[in-house]
């Protein structure tokens, strides 16, 4: 049974002004949500949009050039919003914790790890000074960090990368939120520490029971850890779906082409596949489908593309923005 929805976001428009006045429209009718202890992964390629959404949720859109300027993102009822800046810093860190793509930057460069992770704590009024450091060790033993007398007192440089986004976690979890958001957690790290930090953050989902918001570019990872999936192209959402019907009937042709780009090595050809053209400027999107120029199946005599193209259900819960699914025409 699904559980109940625990964030909401509906019609998020994030733009940001460029000097000669023009709009960047960098998350543009964004729509989705996330389920209580649900799994969402966010996939797309660099400038699609991804962290910009989540930063949007965060409260962390840098003012002036930054703006929300229309949507609703409802977090348990609450439009997040409308909430003053006090209001945002008591969920932020609290009720809504991240996970930034680089370590080294996200922490305090002169601050010991454990006064790092402690000042959640103490800003949130969860611990006294008292206990907040017990806390702080117990956490770090959950995420899998030995030496935890040293460790404690130890500066962000003398850890290795794969340690740094251990204490990232810890840092995002020591309040128990109720949405985790990791955007692109791994990115930074090699194969193997990939893996043991994607093992990890399943392991304490499912102790804390928290729901995961994970923006990846990544399709082995979104396999690997969505229940859900939302596939962003160019600002917007363009298809999104259970990670099961995804998988086995992708129906946009930019999931598909994405799909195409996996490196098999049994693959017949010596030639890796590669999506033509490029991205459109964010400044000057076209009218309706913005992925048609680069979509091998269109042809502007019988495709509707030109026209605003809306997310429709072709069943199962399963939305696709695209006039033709599969040759068939859903947007009418």
């Amino acid at each position: 049974m699904m559980e109940k929805i625990l964030l909401e976001v509906n019609g998020l428009k994030t733009y940001f002004s460029r000097l000669d006045g023009r709009e960047i429209k960098a998350v543009d009718d964004v729509s989705f949500k996330v389920h209580e202890q649900e799994t969402v992964c966010v996939v797309g390629e660099s400038g699609c949009g991804k962290s910009i959404t989540a930063l949007s949720v965060m409260g962390l859109v840098q003012k002036p050039r930054g703006r929300i300027v229309s949507g609703e993102i409802l977090f348990e009822g609450k439009d997040l919003t409308k909430l003053t800046n006090d209001e945002m810093c008591d969920i932020r860190g609290n009720r809504i914790s991240m996970i930034f793509q680089e370590p080294m930057t996200s922490l305090n460069p002169v601050m010991t790890i454990g006064k790092q992770i402690r000042e959640s704590l103490l800003v949130h009024g969860k611990s006294d000074k008292k206990d907040a450091m017990k806390r702080v060790t117990e956490m770090l033993k959950t995420v899998g960090i030995s030496r935890l007398d040293k460790i404690i007192h130890e500066y962000p440089h003398q850890l290795s990368g794969g340690m740094r986004q251990r204490v990232m976690i810890a840092m995002a979890l020591i309040c128990e939120p109720s949405l985790l958001i990791a955007d692109e957690p791994t990115t930074a790290l090699d194969v193997t520490i990939q893996a043991q930090v994607l093992d990890l953050m399943r392991e304490l989902k499912t102790k804390v029971k928290t729901a995961v918001l994970f923006i990846t570019h990544d399709l082995g990872v979104v396999a690997d850890m969505a229940d859900t999936v939302v596939v962003m192209y160019a600002g917007q959402a363009v298809e999104i779906a259970s990670a099961d019907d995804l998988f086995a009937k992708p129906s946009h042709p930019y999931t598909r082409a994405l799909m195409e780009s996996i490196p098999y090595i049994d693959r017949d050809s010596d030639t890796l596949y590669s999506i033509n053209g490029t991205v459109p400027d964010a400044a000057f999107y076209p009218d309706g489908c913005r992925f048609r120029e680069r979509c091998a199946g269109y042809d502007a005599a019988v495709c509707p593309c030109s026209d605003t193209v809306p997310l429709k259900d072709i069943g199962n819960g399963h939305l696709v923005r695209c006039a033709l699914e599969r040759g068939v025409l859903v947007n009418e």
